[in-house]
Order: structure tokens, then sequence, then C-alpha cells
């Protein structure tokens, strides 16, 4: 088997995630931190470019890893056009819109243009693998009561993503012959329906489906143009209570699913509502996604960080296993999701796409 040596590289809000791999084997990682104070200093995300990439071949040196040895570079994909699945080669076209923020900006946004940085130096190729505007959409999914507004295709689709790679692969079944419900919990709440391999419907987890720990998901139409129009709020005040300060956040004061479960544990009532109301949003969207495939699935799939959740899981699960089995693979490895993309693609298991 050719040995593939990875780097991957993640950028937070406050911190640089990155790895290196050979083949589905860990080297060496490392989070790289960043200050408020350093980070103040540059107006817009993709000016912190410079700043991050040297603390990147910083620690690259620091820890002997020479970028002569690496076979490929691979970066956490921002927001871009709406696009298909699948594993992108990092382009002048893609650069641009990196850099510009075409959806929004954001931290990942650096991710492509790091990778790319690095790659050239030993021209290697430079990848992306599912970001967060994924859109594989079946004309319904995107239709609302309103024509002036459509349904957006945006979740998180690359742990959701690589999850379905590691059921097939699990199963021995092909990725494109399954149907499954895939379900994200973390501080956000993504509930997608894949078939041939197509997210052909999704919850966008900033402002569709059940709420979060972060997030106030689905809201009551009226209720929420009275409080737009009461007066009491900005709309940057509305924007926080719907992406931030919204689900366990507005009524719990925490975004920690472990908090909550500890104050369960002595007894706060309120507490176990909430938890079950958030349980139970999740089990009607599951639901939901059901009647998109007349039933007709493989698997229900909960993943995520809150997917660690013994108690949360099994009240999701009681729910809706009438539907179709369920399957838990908890955590998010993102690092090791861009890798495996970035393998598919060395292997030629699929080609590499073309962000156009």
């Amino acid at each position: 088997m050719n040995q593939y040596k990875i780097l991957a590289i993640n950028p937070g809000s406050t911190s640089t995630k990155i790895a290196v791999y050979t083949n589905e084997q860990i080297d060496f990682e490392q989070v790289i931190r960043h200050s408020t104070t350093e980070l103040k200093a540059f107006a817009k995300v993709c000016d912190q470019y410079d700043y991050r990439l040297k603390l990147v071949e910083a620690a690259l040196a620091d820890n002997n890893i020479k970028v002569s040895h690496l076979s490929a570079v691979v970066g956490r994909g921002g927001p871009l056009k709406p696009l298909a699945s699948g594993t992108y080669a990092v382009n002048d076209a893609m650069a641009e819109d990196l850099i510009i923020g075409v959806q929004t900006e954001h931290a990942s946004n650096l991710g492509g243009l790091l990778a790319r940085g690095i790659a050239s130096q030993v021209q290697i190729p430079a990848f992306i693998v599912d970001p967060v505007s994924v859109d594989e959409f079946e004309p319904l999914a995107r239709i609302t009561g309103l024509p002036e507004i459509s349904r957006r295709s945006l979740f998180h689709a690359l742990n959701m993503k690589a999850v379905a790679h590691r059921v097939a692969k699990e199963t021995g079944k092909e990725y494109t012959a399954l149907t499954l419900i895939l379900v994200h919990l973390g501080g956000g709440i993504s509930v997608g329906i894949q078939r041939g391999g197509r997210m052909i419907d999704v919850s966008n987890p900033n402002d569709l489906g059940p709420f979060s720990p972060e997030r106030a998901g689905s809201l009551p139409s009226y209720g929420l143009v009275n409080m737009c129009f009461s007066g009491k709020y900005s709309l940057d005040d509305i924007n926080k209570k719907l992406v931030g300060q919204g689900g366990l956040v507005a009524h719990l004061g925490t975004n920690d699913g472990r908090e909550v479960e500890s104050r369960i544990a002595n007894g706060d009532t309120k507490a176990a509502l909430i938890y079950e109301a958030m349980a139970y949003q999740v089990a009607k969207e599951i639901g939901a996604m059901a009647t998109v495939v007349n039933g007709a699935l493989d698997a229900i799939v909960l993943t995520g960080g809150l997917a660690h959740s013994t108690m949360l899981v099994k009240m999701i699960t009681d729910r809706v296993k009438f539907i179709n089995q369920v399957l838990v693979y908890p955590g998010e490895d993102e690092l090791q999701a861009l890798v495996e993309g970035a393998l598919r693609v060395l292997r030629g298991e699929e080609a590499a796409k073309i962000y156009e």
C-alpha cells in the first residue's frame, strides 16, 4: 500500500488545529492558540493569512516535519458558493471566493488558503473537503410558502459525510447505495437525509430544525415577527438570539450538555424538561426526514460531540427506533475527516472536483 503523508489544517475563531497523518495513522497533532489581542490587529479574517501561515510553518519546523515529505495538504473548507459534496482542489477561483468571503467571513475560509500556501512550496496538491455550503437539494426541498424565501443547504457537511463513508466501509456497502438519516449533535444540530451519496434535504441549523445548545432552531413565525418589530431588539440582537444565544443558552444559561445533565442528576426539573424538549425536537425532525424517502432507510446515524451523551442518545433513540436501526458515531474528528477526503483522491477512489 502506498504511504501518503498528509497535513490537515482546521482554522477556528481562536485556534488553528493541525495534524500530520500517514494514511489513516496520526503522526502529530497540535492546537495553535490565538489570543483575542493578537487577532484584534486584523480587520478581516483573510488578513490573518500570513500570521497563521507562519505559526503553522513554525509548528512543523519545531516538530521536525518537512514539507517536502508531504504528499498533500488539506484544509477546512469555508462557506463557499453552493456546491456538490466531495474533495476539491484549491484553485484560483476558490482562493478568490475564500478571500472575499463569498457567503460570509469565517475563520474556516483560511483553511483552503493555508493549505495552498504550504502545498505550493513543494508543488503538491492542496484540497478542501465537504464545506458547510454543500448543496445537493432536490427541487422540492427548496420550496417554502413564500416565493421570496427558499430553503438553503448549510450544514455540518464535513462530519456527516465522513460518518456516512465510515458506515459504508463498516457495513460493506457502497457509499452511494446507502440511504441514511444523518444527525450532527453539536453546538448546532443538523438533521439530513442522504440518498445515492447526495444530501437531498437537510435542516439548516442556523434557521430550521430542532433547537440546540446555542441555536434557536425553527420558531413560530408570528412570535418571531412580533419580537423583531417590538422595538426592544436591534437586528444584531435578533441574529444573536437565533445563533449563539438561543437553545440551551437561552433557557439554561449554558451550552454544555454535561452541565445540563449534572443539573438533572441533582433534581433540576427545568433542565430536565428543556433537555428532553431538545431531544424531542431532534426526533421529530428525524421522523420528518424519513418521509422524504417514504421510510426506505438503511439506518439513522447520530454523530457529533453530544452523541457522547448516553442520556441524550437514549431519549432520541427511544422515539425513533421504530423507524429503523440507530447507529452512534460520537465525536467530530474534523482533521481525520479532512485526511480521509484527501486519501480518497490520492488513492484514486474518487476524482478531485473543480470549483468554478
